[in-house]
């Protein structure tokens, strides 16, 4: 009887210990935004490019972009401060800062960061004149 009692008691623990870490994970990550954004990419010569999400949302302060030029020729000089904006219902908005290496060679990759658009239901991101391609549009929906 005594082992009965043990193995119920065992049994209980661990479901207990499940339900404890199930609902504090849940209570973590209830309050953020945690969404996985797909990787946009536009692989048009010279210059293909590709967009991430990092943070992005309706409760995010910035959203920040993982951004990566690759090209086989020519060299990547364009500065994407200055090259890429962020559009909402017909406003667009400049980058807030640019983290990567400067002008030159075949393959930049950092992350550009906005400040958030509140009340936006959508991002898109323009980027202009990169590669001989007047424009270029990236979107994504919450």
């Amino acid at each position: 009887m005594k082992k009965h009692f043990a193995h119920i008691l065992h049994i209980g623990a661990c479901i207990a210990m499940v339900g404890i870490v199930y609902f504090a994970f849940l209570k973590n990550t209830g309050t953020k935004e945690i969404d996985v954004w797909e990787t946009k990419i536009d692989e048009q010569p010279p210059v293909s490019i590709a967009i991430t999400p990092r943070t992005l949302g309706k409760n995010a302060d910035t959203w920040e972009f993982n951004i990566v030029f690759d090209t086989h020729s020519g060299s990547l000089d364009e500065d994407p401060m200055e090259v890429i904006v962020l559009s909402d219902k017909g406003k667009e908005y400049k980058p807030a800062s640019w983290e990567g290496p400067g002008p030159g060679g075949h393959h930049r990759e950092g992350a550009l960061v906005f400040d958030a658009v509140k009340g936006a239901a959508s991002v898109e991101l323009k980027v202009k004149n990169i590669g001989g391609i007047p424009g270029r549009v990236f979107q994504w929906k919450f």
